[in-house]
């Protein structure tokens, strides 16, 4: 019990920690640590800054002239706030949180807010006690948004449901910021009960609640604004953005690996609308963070298409951490977090160092990391997620004719293209199946897709927007059969058939969405993957999976394949 002896010693000890910082500040002792020769963005002023930057216990305690018990000199170099990510999945990486954070971290990233929906939709609220739980004290501060659509749609068959009842006690863990992609903007707009009730919690709880709402405009907007949506990640065009900006919202400019919007939305890093921007991947796949980077790579980007370097650091970091009244974060100033990213420059932005909280976590070798300890409680509602019967062909037969969704390149959108036949291969007609993978109902249903470019063969995955059944399409039967099959066994993951031979997989067995395996060998994996995908025709402009998975999502216009048929999200009902 908490005695006011034991209140009286905690007090005593954050006094003398304060007058220690104090002592620092004014030069009458050395600090912990000290940047020397130092040139810094200053995020309030606008400029770069020079002099020696002072870091105790955790925290910038001073800009000047400064000694400390441990210092590096960082003359030529600029130093920054740790970049935030204002939205991700981190599921998407296929990796653990801790091999997401040695990931990213030399990327500069100290701070992520990340959206634990997938997981949630395969195994609710286990899913979410095993996110906060894998990434607990790791040296990258892992904040959580609380999935607001789980499942998407109230026809979709995930593996759970969240009620608020399910969600609002979680509202009080201090790493949780708000409520998740509203995603359900239909539900919003029409007032449905159960939908306005997680907002209502949301606010109740003085939490931010972000929005997801492509193409949305006019009274409809307005209606999803006003019922408490503040911000929005699915902008691909410029006036819808700045329709949503002049409406009060913020906007995240997403530049992910589905889906790339920065290009369209740069008439936004201006200093007439940045700071009510900030940066976000969404979902981020193994290649992209190894060959790309994370939020660095957004930057380097935006400052090579014209935007003013210091307003993009700003977006970065500043901007994000406001929005999440993460009061501490973004800023080099006495009082903030000592997160800083070492850059060699502000046009090539290339990290050679970062600090967390005073902390040197990387410096060019391996990232300084404890893996952290999952209860087996925990652990094991991720490890049993599939219970299906095995697939038949005569689960995949159509009639005469079914619809034929149109995938577009480099977009998760995708269009309504009528009706087809048959799988025509020289056409680029191709069968699609969804199969639901949680509670052996056996229920699949498929259709034809076009613009996938396979030639032979299949593909199947347990990664599946939002619901996360096994999605799988071919050019025949037989071979659907085998890869949905085999990913049963594996208990998630991908895989690639031809002729009756499995020619490429990766297992994902934690949630049939990712693994605790490092991320390069993921990568080497995934990428291997890849190639047998594009040695048998997919589109070379378009990642193999990461397209396939989207295609089953009930949100995002036009057409998508669920588990229950064929879903026109432009006419919100099952059409086949």
């Amino acid at each position: 019990m908490d005695t006011s002896k034991t209140r009286a010693e905690r007090i005593t000890q954050k006094v003398r920690k304060k007058q220690r910082m104090v002592r620092a500040a004014m030069g009458q002792e050395k600090a912990d640590l000290v940047l020397k020769n130092a040139t810094y963005v200053n995020v309030f002023s606008n400029e770069l800054c020079q002099g020696d930057i002072a870091v105790v216990g955790g925290l910038v305690i001073g800009m000047g002239d400064y000694s400390g018990v441990e210092e590096v000199d960082v003359s030529g170099k600029i130093v920054v706030p740790g970049f935030i990510d204002a939205h991700i999945h981190l599921e998407s990486s296929l990796v653990s949180p801790s091999s997401f954070a040695r990931a990213v971290i030399p990327h500069g990233t100290t701070t992520v807010i990340t959206d634990p929906h997938e997981i949630a939709n395969v195994c609710g609220v286990g899913g979410i006690d095993y996110m906060m739980a894998a990434s607990e004290d790791l040296p990258l501060d892992v904040h959580f948004i609380l999935p607001s659509c789980v499942p998407s749609m109230d026809f979709e068959e995930s593996g759970a449901k969240l009620s608020w009842r399910d969600i609002n006690a979680y509202f009080d863990h201090p790493r949780v910021l708000g409520l998740a992609e509203m995603m359900n903007y239909p539900g919003v707009i029409y007032g449905d009960r159960t939908t306005i009730e997680k907002i209502v919690v949301s606010q109740a709880h003085h939490k931010k609640i972000d929005g997801h709402a492509p193409g949305l405009s006019g009274h409809a907007l307005d209606a999803y604004i006003s019922a408490g949506v503040y911000s929005d990640h699915e902008c691909d065009t410029f006036e819808n953005a700045l329709e949503k900006l002049r409406k009060g919202q913020f906007i995240m400019i997403r530049e992910g690996t589905a889906a790339q919007n920065l290009d369209a939305l740069m008439p936004l890093l201006t200093e007439q609308y940045a700071h009510r921007c900030m940066f976000s991947t969404d979902d981020k796949h193994p290649h992209d963070l190894l060959e790309k980077g994370h939020i660095d790579y957004i930057v380097r980007k935006a400052i090579r298409n014209g935007a003013d370097p210091i307003l993009t650091i700003k977006v970065a970091s500043h901007y994000a951490a406001r929005y999440f009244l993460l009061n501490n974060k973004g800023a080099i100033a006495p009082g903030y977090l000592a997160d800083l990213a070492v850059l060699d420059n502000l046009q090539d932005v290339n990290v050679e160092m970062v600090f967390k909280r005073g902390r040197c976590v990387w410096n060019g070798g391996e990232v300084a990391l404890t893996e952290p300890e999952v209860d087996p409680d925990i652990l094991s509602a991720v490890n049993d997620t599939f219970h299906l019967p095995p697939l038949t062909e005569e689960k995949l037969q159509l009639g005469e004719s079914a619809p034929l969704i149109g995938m577009i390149p480099g977009q998760i959108v995708t269009r309504n293209l009528g009706r087809a036949q048959g799988v025509d291969v020289e056409q680029d007609i191709l069968k699609m199946t969804v199969c639901e993978r949680y509670r052996n109902t056996g229920h699949t249903a498929s259709c034809y897709v076009k613009g996938y470019g396979l030639k032979s063969g299949a593909i199947a995955a347990s990664i599946a927007h939002d619901s996360h059944n096994i999605i799988a399409c071919g050019t025949n039967d037989a071979d659907i059969v085998l890869a949905v099959n085999r990913l049963r066994e594996m208990k998630g993951g991908l895989v690639i058939v031809d002729g009756g031979e499995i020619k490429g997989e990766l297992a994902l067995p934690l949630g049939g969405l990712f693994t605790d395996c490092p991320l390069e060998e993921v990568n080497d994996r995934l990428e291997r993957c890849k190639q047998e995908a594009y040695k048998r025709g997919v589109a070379e402009g378009i990642d193999p999976f990461m397209t396939l998975s989207f295609t089953s999502l009930p949100v995002i216009p036009s057409l998508r394949l669920t588990t229950l048929g064929v879903f026109d999200v432009d006419q919100m009902k099952l059409i086949d």
